[in-house]
């Protein structure tokens, strides 16, 4: 069962950026329209960008105009690149396909934004 692995979170003051990285086996990036979501403490975990086959890309409205996904097929990655971070997008960050059935959940990158 393939497995993304998350990399690149950190402890950002609110305004800096940070970015993250998503690896897996495989072709799938290629072949699957791809997400990266969040999970902060206490809550659900959300859904915060998608990326399609074509390279269409759509975000949640909290992150919109400061976070940029993008993936590198030929590497096997995806990215989320995050701007003018806030501390409410302190949350564990994961990659996964955006629909179902979707991969085993990786352990996910922290994201702490705070001064």
């Amino acid at each position: 069962q393939v497995q993304p692995v998350e990399s690149g979170g950190g402890l950002v003051q609110p305004g800096g950026s940070l970015r993250l990285s998503c690896a897996a086996s495989g072709s799938i990036f290629s072949r699957n329209a791809m997400a990266w979501y969040r999970q902060a403490p206490g809550k659900e975990r959300e859904l915060v960008a998608t990326i399609t086959r074509d390279d269409t890309t759509d975000y949640v409205d909290s992150v919109k105009g400061r976070f940029t996904i993008s993936r590198d097929n030929a590497k096997n990655t995806m990215s989320l690149q995050m701007n003018s971070l806030k501390p409410e997008d302190t949350a564990v960050y994961y990659c996964n396909k955006l629909r179902f059935p979707r991969l085993s959940w990786g352990q996910g990158t922290q994201v702490t934004v705070s001064s």
